[in-house]
């Protein structure tokens, strides 16, 4: 006899020296899993609910990270613009002074200084607002005078800007005052 079939009539006799009860259970019995224990699966759902409580407060403070980034950086935008608003009469004043100017080289020296202001807020991204000749627009200019339309020309067009007007992007940091036809 080979051992293979030595092996198999050992596990014959077994079976046939076996209660009949555990016969016919067999081999599903032996399969069966042993239940685990108690204080095992209580811990492992401990353990799962921290793991989750812990993603959830990995998430909320990633947002809140982001969130506060978003505050930061528009609150310095904010006094950027803030700055600039106070700058913008001493371009306005610059303007006047070339205007008033006789002198040759004064008048040169002014304009190196303006440019210079102007490259400022173009650097800035600024734009002026100088609606003259175009239809009045509440969202960018203010009407502190008015005139009678003349022959010719439709009423509710800016005749004459007295104080420029700045945006950036689309928000307007100082309104144009300007005189509108009637």
């Amino acid at each position: 006899m080979s051992k293979k079939e030595n092996r198999e009539a050992e596990e014959r006799e077994k079976e046939e020296s076996l209660p009949e009860e555990e016969k016919a259970a067999g081999p599903a019995e032996e399969a069966a899993e042993p239940q685990p224990d108690p204080e095992l699966v209580k811990a492992r759902q401990e353990a799962a609910e921290y793991k989750d409580k812990w993603i959830r407060s990995v998430a909320e403070f990633e947002n809140f990270r982001k969130r506060n980034a978003d505050t930061r950086h528009t609150s310095y935008m904010e006094g950027r613009a803030d700055i600039i608003v106070k700058v913008l009469p001493v371009g306005d004043n610059l303007e006047r002074a070339l205007a008033a100017c006789g002198d040759e080289q004064t008048k040169k020296g002014i304009e190196m200084v303006l440019r210079s202001f102007k490259a400022l807020l173009d650097g800035e991204g600024i734009e002026a607002i100088d609606p003259v000749g175009e239809e009045f627009d509440p969202k960018e200019c203010e009407a502190i005078m008015s005139e009678p339309a003349q022959e010719g020309v439709e009423p509710g067009y800016v005749k004459e800007v007295f104080l420029k007007g700045y945006k950036k992007g689309g928000k307007v940091l100082r309104f144009a005052q300007v005189k509108v036809t009637t």
